[in-house]
């Protein structure tokens, strides 16, 4: 059985969480202990390098990075789905998981990292990419239903935990009325779990 070693209130390990449960795979979640640090014992350090959930094993494989592990879940369990084949396609949906690790990270993350952790962070620059990242998905959401493909990818299941939980962040969704309208999608899709926040 494959194991995830996550946090319960990290938007990364929810998207891994999602994407299993969207797939109807079996896991046992292995909670890992931040306030302890244990991201940062030699035990973790020896799966991931980087000290950092999430973490997916299945047999011998070991799995760092959730934008990874989507590409690992959808190739190996997607029945090609959930990640096309076709270059051009297949281009598409990796820009927006590098959007994921950048634009989501450093903006709509931030700003709830700051607002419900008390992290300190550059609020301007966070709040800026936020607004640009969200004018960008809105104009995208206005002529297409997903982000990268004509149908639901993992390029969308890598963006939607932190735009579902930019509230957290203190930013007001309402103004962008085509992602209130693709994260419903999202939630209506089978196997859809959601976390605290959204």
């Amino acid at each position: 059985m494959m194991s995830l070693y996550e946090f319960a209130l990290s938007g990364n390990c929810h998207k891994v969480r999602l994407m299993l449960s969207l797939l109807g795979l079996d896991y046992r979640s292995v909670a890992v202990n931040g306030g302890q640090r244990q991201h940062k014992s030699p035990a973790f350090i020896a799966m991931n390098p980087f000290g950092q959930v999430p973490v997916l094993t299945d047999g011998t494989v070991t799995i760092r990075d959730s934008q990874a592990i989507l590409v690992y879940l959808a190739k190996h369990y997607g029945k090609g789905y959930w990640l096309p084949d076709q270059a051009d396609r297949l281009a598409n949906v990796i820009a927006w998981l590098a959007t994921a690790a950048n634009e989501v990270a450093q903006g709509p993350n931030r700003l709830r990292l700051h607002y419900q952790f008390g992290r300190p962070v550059n609020l301007d620059e966070a709040e800026q990419i936020t607004a640009n990242l969200l004018h960008i998905m809105q104009i995208r959401l206005e002529q297409h239903d997903w982000l990268a493909d004509d149908q639901a990818s993992i390029a969308d299941i890598a963006v939607y935990p932190y735009i579902a939980l930019a509230p957290d962040g203190k930013v007001d969704l309402d103004s962008y009325p085509a992602i209130l309208v693709w994260m419903r999608k999202i939630q209506a899709l089978p196997g859809y779990v959601s976390m605290p926040g959204m």
